[in-house]
């Protein structure tokens, strides 16, 4: 098992996207896949419908992992990023993300939330 990393996922998915959205999906999040974001619970469909609309707004993003921790198929990473969006808007957040992970080493669940920093 090769565990995915989220900053590797949020590039492929949204920031720098070199392929088919569901192909970057598959690579990272496996079946059966639960989102919780702020109280907030997605299945996998739903949420791969809100990359959609976060895919088709960025024009560029980055991301900086701050911390990261593996332990077994537990997950927990703390990152900002910044993205632009298409009407010119500018996002800077700081990110808490905490995710178990499936046998074969991609996302299973994950709790997120976050705040905007200056």
């Amino acid at each position: 098992m090769t565990p995915v990393r989220i900053s590797d996922a949020i590039r492929d998915v949204a920031f720098e996207p070199r392929g088919e959205l569901h192909e970057a999906l598959d690579m990272y999040y496996a079946e059966g896949f639960v989102h919780n974001s702020d109280g907030r619970t997605r299945d996998r469909e739903e949420f791969a419908e809100m990359c959609a609309g976060i895919r088709d707004q960025v024009v560029e993003g980055e991301v900086t992992v701050l911390d990261e921790l593996y332990d077994g198929s537990h997950y927990a990473e703390r990152h900002r990023y910044r993205m632009t969006l298409t009407d010119g808007t500018a996002v800077h957040r700081e990110m808490y993300y905490f995710a178990i992970l499936a046998e074969d080493g991609r996302f299973q669940q994950v709790y997120e939330t976050g705040f905007d920093v200056d």
